[in-house]
């Protein structure tokens, strides 16, 4: 869950992230080079993430409500640089399982 080395985007959303849902785990995932040639490439990057976060804040939650959440705090990031977001979220005991 460290920053070094990480881009703008990619520091924004473990930020965010971070502070929202005290995750046990979290990967960032910056895939922009899996869409080389796709419409909304950008030169730089950053343009498509795969986010994989355990957290508690899930518990309870359906599938549906966990993606709400996420997007809802990355709505920023959403309307403005990322244009894909993956996003697998699952409690500490859906983790303990695999």
């Amino acid at each position: 869950m460290t920053q070094a080395g990480k881009t703008k985007v990619s520091a924004n959303i473990i930020h965010k992230l971070t502070t929202a849902l005290s995750p046990l785990s979290l990967q960032v995932i910056d895939e922009s080079d899996l869409h080389a040639g796709h419409g909304h490439e950008r030169p730089e990057g950053e343009t498509h993430f795969r986010v994989e976060v355990v957290s508690a804040a899930f518990e309870r939650k359906s599938r549906v409500d966990r993606h709400r959440l996420i997007n809802g705090l990355l709505a920023d990031e959403l309307a403005n640089r990322i244009h894909a977001l993956a996003i697998t979220a699952r409690t500490p005991q859906e983790a303990a399982k695999e």
